[in-house]
């Protein structure tokens, strides 16, 4: 028996000897070929980037397909699309732009992200690289803003991801709205920072919103623990007030320079002005200005008021 028992122990030596050779030769040779992969990809970019790119260059398997070829090292190969973007984006710009140049970007980036759905910084570095304008990128938000959905759905806990959508709005779609829309969203979500109800509130004002935004500043009025953003609240809702009252003396000032052929020269000239022609307050009780020359009301520079969420200037109505 003991005969037997070691001539067993040996057989089974001898094979998990024989699988961790295989295991590791399956390893050996999965790499190899991942960096011949990244090799060809090279090659081929030196081979093309000087004239008209070859599509073939640019074809990158579908999302399940990758999941099958990368064999259980997914993030791996993940990182090598992740490294490729990077490559791409630095050298089209250094090239000095160009569409043609960066179309393969949002592929390497999609794919970088199918195969490692948690790849942060693929999402929102991605992102910067795609919404950027020509020549320093490709100018595709939409492809920016994709790229960040597909990762709002991977990790709905993080708020940066409906964050980063708010700032492309706001920048480069000149969406004000749509921003104020994504940074309420992303305020909602548990363990966000507390300035971001905030930048909402903020943001419906400089998109017109101002109805939303009163709602939201007197929200964060009532219900919020700190002083700080309680005082901020209540200056919010008192440029608010401001922002409605320099519409209502822009529509006096239309209604003069229409009757008069001329924008009113002061004050004295205008219904709102009281006793012997004096501004009008604005709620924080600073004078408005009124630019002779113009018929254009704003808020004073010494105002606690100012600079309003948006600088009106409101001249007089056409």
């Amino acid at each position: 028996m003991t005969n037997l028992g070691a001539a067993a122990g040996a057989q089974s030596a001898r094979v998990r000897g024989r699988c961790g050779i295989r295991s590791a030769a399956v390893v050996g040779a999965v790499v190899l070929l991942l960096a011949l992969a990244a090799g060809l990809r090279l090659v081929l970019e030196r081979r093309f980037d000087a004239g008209e790119r070859d599509p073939r260059a640019a074809y990158i398997p579908s999302g399940p397909l990758l999941r099958r070829a990368a064999l259980s090292f997914d993030p791996l190969l993940a990182d090598v699309f992740w490294i490729r973007a990077v490559q791409r984006y630095g050298r089209a710009r250094l090239a000095g732009g160009g569409a043609g140049r960066y179309e393969d970007l949002q592929p390497l980036l999609d794919a970088a992200t199918t195969l490692d759905p948690r790849f942060d910084a693929a999402y929102r570095t991605g992102a910067i690289f795609l919404v950027e304008p020509p020549p320093n990128g490709p100018g595709r938000p939409d492809q920016a803003l994709a790229l960040l959905e597909k990762g709002a759905r991977a990790m709905p806990e993080r708020w940066e991801y409906p964050y980063d959508m708010a700032f492309i709005h706001y920048w480069w779609l000149r969406d004000y709205r749509a921003a104020a829309d994504w940074f309420q969203r992303a305020a909602e979500i548990p363990g966000s920072p507390w300035w971001l109800p905030p930048l909402a509130a903020n943001t419906f004002a400089i998109g017109g919103n101002r109805n939303s935004s009163r709602t939201l500043w007197r929200r964060l009025h009532e219900t919020s623990g700190s002083a700080w953003v309680r005082s901020e609240a209540r200056r919010r809702l008192l440029q608010l007030e401001a922002l409605d009252e320099i519409e209502k003396l822009a529509r006096e000032v239309d209604r003069f320079s229409r009757r008069e052929g001329r924008p009113p020269s002061a004050w004295r000239d205008l219904p709102a002005a009281g006793p012997g022609g004096v501004a009008p307050r604005d709620p924080a009780g600073h004078p408005y200005k009124l630019e002779s020359g113009s018929g254009t009301v704003s808020i004073a520079p010494g105002s606690p008021l100012f600079p309003l969420p948006v600088e009106p200037a409101l001249a007089a109505l056409p």
